[in-house]
């Protein structure tokens, strides 16, 4: 399964693109975590339902610092595109 994630709240700046890829990878999935411009987090994540739910269930709380306003889910189609999950530093371009 592949979801996007659009986090919202005070998410920029207290180190919630780095805890969120070691949670994904704690959870066994792979994708990217980057930075929007408007302030929120994005990314993509890839892996097993389970996982995606337990990676979900921690977005909404995030690292210490975070205050999580508002966590968006969709799924996407499609075979997985990542072997690995990582920090980058804008949206990637296969999407």
């Amino acid at each position: 399964m592949r979801a996007r994630f659009v986090v919202r709240g005070v998410v920029q700046g207290v180190n919630f693109r780095s805890a969120t890829m070691r949670e994904a990878r704690r959870f066994g999935l792979s994708g990217r975590v980057w930075n929007r411009d408007d302030g929120a987090v994005e990314l993509i994540a890839e892996g097993d339902a389970g996982a995606l739910a337990s990676l979900e269930r921690w977005l909404h709380e995030g690292p210490r610092g975070a205050e999580v306003s508002d966590v968006a889910r969709g799924d996407l189609a499609g075979e997985p595109r990542y072997r690995d999950f990582n920090v980058t530093w804008s949206a990637p371009r296969d999407g």
